[in-house]
């Protein structure tokens, strides 16, 4: 793995976390229920304000070195021997890709307002 100078680290973040909200199927409304679904269901284990509790935090600065592909496929099919579940019956592959971008880019601190 090549080592990355924290700017570029930042700007791939970025660049992923952006492609990934491109990739998100659906309607804003979708999208409300996928952050209500990771502030609570998520937040049962990993803290209301994802910031740890059973499970490990869920901020930028604790996932920073975490590739986004990776921490979505820990979404979408869970940590065999862990508490950690599968999602994938209530997500897509693309959704736990933009969830993961969202963890890293700080999550919505509740489901965006209905325009």
């Amino acid at each position: 793995m090549p080592a990355f100078t924290r700017p570029a680290a930042l700007l791939l973040c970025a660049l992923a976390c952006a492609g990934a909200a491109a990739q998100v199927p659906g309607t804003p409304e979708r999208q409300r229920e996928l952050v209500r679904m990771v502030r609570q269901d998520c937040g049962s284990c990993h803290g209301m304000h994802l910031t740890g509790g059973l499970g490990p935090p869920l901020t930028p600065a604790a996932l920073a070195d975490k590739p986004v592909e990776s921490m979505a496929a820990t979404i979408f099919h869970g940590r065999p021997g862990t508490p950690m579940p599968p999602w994938r019956a209530f997500v897509t592959e693309t959704e736990a890709l933009w969830i993961a971008g969202q963890l890293l880019g700080g999550f919505p601190p509740s489901p965006p307002s209905k325009p």
